[in-house]
């Protein structure tokens, strides 16, 4: 987040309640609210009650706004109520009665100042991944709620431990010092499963936190909290599925509002991962359905994003938490597995909705031409258009990985990483993808690298260096370890410091390793630079093929320049840098980011051995 809120705008806005819908006869009312000023006049909203559909409601005259229509299905229980919001319309209290003497009470809400104009997340922000559950522990009077069916098992690593909302805005301090500019925290929302609930990704309320990690207003006071440090909130979306708790599964609102009708079928309608299809010219009818309807799991339904109900619900879902949450960014997971025509419409309704922000998408391949196929402006052989501003880039995280598990030769080692960089031309805004070494669904970088410090300082180096948007797994600062287990739940460790009875805090510094503490302070030095700098930020980057165990870039603004050298040998290098000189002019002098030493680039450098090196040229 480029710019902070004023104090004052941000004090009141945390102390201003939002109202949500009054429901005084038990009808379930989504969303809770809505706000006048939307660019999309058009409000549907989905009421559930037995026999809601024969209700026959009516809107109570509101001086502009219009109940213009009334979609009912097979289900009884569903009536969906279509209005129109008219740019004249102004903050207040829609009341709706039935025939039958039912009434519910709907707000609309005033917008914050410049809402549309929210600036999204961007290449000069650093994003922490967190998963809240195994973050930091703030409130231990919602480890176990009454209600919920999993209860907290700290003890059993797919167990809920405990990690909370509240802990993620203790931590606010720590991340700013840290150089954070972003938080995703994977999904928060009710995700009430009897097991393996702690991921969030089995979601069985749309519309609330769930209450092992606090509340919808701690969500949103974490939000506010956080822009007053700087920090933006970026929400994880999970269009594809739900959790089979979700109380759709027990009252569906229409027939075909699962994928396979409702059915997993002991596997039979699994999907098949073969993500390929969508892109392929030669793929039948049944791969490119059997990927894109079939299910991960017999505890995930997968939504059919085709009936239009539903894909006015997603598309409304996803508006009201922008709004309500004040979000500057989203991230939709397992991007690709819905129906594209409908990912092209939500995309489009949120960018019309606002212009500057940013959602990146989880398409999982290293193959760069897949991903590319969903960046928005992308013209592809099959004619789709896709709004999706940012995507992830698989392609680099992997060989960063290889280059410095490999030997130096003309196919391995380094040249993986230029190859990948040099496939940009696929992409229509290489600059906007997210760059990672890991997340939460892959073995930790540390571990990826066998342990080795150095090795782990030259790859984040080169992730928070490189062009796109950075994006950090929490830990990795104080190099968090799952050798020896490739269990979700090992990778998604406690966090130093955030659980009562740990010896060594990450917060604090107490305990750390020396090694930590060199990691810890190597990637606060990078991201404070990298918070202010041109040339990380929006420079242009030329890389230069690998050499003798070298590679070498730059990143170019016209206020700065900054060159990077990783040296992957083990032996210092003394390094000539005549082959740069299309970077260097005019400069003569540079100074070291890591040691504040000035250099004269005309007697080269000595590279030392498996480092990164970086200078500064401004």
């Amino acid at each position: 987040m480029k710019k902070l809120f004023q104090l004052l705008f941000v004090n009141t806005l945390i102390a201003g309640a939002m109202l949500t819908a009054i429901n005084t006869h038990a009808v379930s009312v989504s969303p809770k609210n809505w706000w006048v000023g939307m660019q999309n006049t058009h409000l549907q909203i989905m009421l559930h009650k037995q026999n809601s559909a024969q209700q026959q409601w009516q809107l109570s005259p509101y001086s502009g706004v219009a109940l213009t229509s009334i979609n009912t299905t097979a289900n009884p229980n569903y009536a969906f109520l279509n209005l129109t919001i008219s740019p004249e319309a102004k903050p207040g209290t829609l009341v709706f009665t039935s025939a039958t003497g039912e009434r519910f009470d709907y707000t609309l809400q005033a917008r914050r100042k410049h809402s549309a104009k929210r600036q999204g997340f961007d290449s000069q922000d650093t994003i922490y991944l967190i998963n809240p559950d195994r973050f930091a522990n703030g409130d231990r009077n919602n480890d176990t709620v009454a209600g919920m069916l999993e209860a907290a098992d700290p003890a059993n690593k797919g167990g809920r431990h405990g990690g909370d909302v509240q802990g993620v805005i203790n931590a606010l301090p720590y991340l700013h010092d840290l150089g954070i500019t972003q938080l995703w925290l994977t999904p928060a929302l009710e995700n009430n499963m009897p097991s393996y609930s702690y991921h969030g990704y089995a979601i069985t309320d749309f519309y609330n936190i769930d209450p092992r990690m606090g509340s919808n207003e701690l969500y949103r006071e974490l939000s506010l909290k956080a822009q007053q440090y700087g920090i933006g909130l970026v929400m994880d979306f999970v269009l594809n599925h739900i959790g089979s708790e979700h109380p759709w599964m027990r009252d569906m609102p229409t027939p075909d509002w699962i994928n396979f009708n409702g059915e997993f079928a002991n596997g039979k309608h699994a999907t098949s991962h073969a993500r390929q299809t969508i892109q392929d010219p030669h793929a039948s009818q049944f791969d490119k359905r059997q990927f894109s309807d079939g299910w991960f799991v017999e505890t995930m339904p997968d939504l059919n994003q085709r009936q239009p109900l539903l894909a006015t619900y997603l598309i409304q879902n996803t508006i009201w938490w922008i709004e309500y949450a004040d979000l500057s960014g989203i991230r939709v997971d397992t991007y690709s597995y819905s129906d594209k025509a409908f990912l092209a419409n939500w995309t489009q309704a949120i960018m019309s909705e606002y212009p500057a922000f940013n959602i990146v998408g989880e398409e999982w391949t290293t193959n760069s031409a897949i991903a590319a196929y969903w960046q928005a402006g992308k013209i592809n052989r099959d004619g789709y258009r896709s709004s999706l501003p940012s995507v992830m880039d698989f392609s680099l995280q992997e060989a960063v990985i290889q280059a410095l598990n490999e030997q130096e030769s003309w196919n391995t080692g380094w040249v993986k990483v230029y190859q990948s960089l040099a496939n940009d031309f696929l992409y229509p805004n290489p600059d906007n993808l997210l760059v990672f070494a890991d997340n939460h669904d892959m073995s930790r970088v540390y571990t990826e690298l066998n342990q080795d410090l150095n090795k782990t300082k030259m790859a984040m180096t080169l992730l928070l260096t490189t062009r796109g948007i950075a994006q950090m797994y929490y830990g990795t600062e104080v190099l968090l370890d799952n050798s020896g287990s490739n269990d979700h739940g090992d990778i998604r460790i406690d966090f130093p410091g955030g659980f009562n009875g740990h010896s060594v805090n990450a917060f604090t510094g107490e305990g750390l390793s020396e090694a930590q503490r060199d990691m810890q302070q190597t990637i606060r030095h990078l991201l404070n630079f990298r918070k202010h700098s041109p040339a990380l930020g929006n420079g242009k980057l030329t890389h230069f093929s690998p050499q003798q165990g070298v590679y070498s870039y730059a990143r170019i603004a016209a206020e700065q320049t900054v060159l990077v050298f990783l040296n992957k040998n083990n032996q210092a290098k003394n390094w000539s840098l005549d082959y740069m000189q299309e970077v260097l002019k005019p400069h003569a002098s540079a100074r070291n980011l890591f040691t504040q030493q000035p250099l004269n680039l005309t007697d080269g450098l000595t590279l030392a051995p498996m480092s990164a090196t970086v200078l500064v040229l401004e």
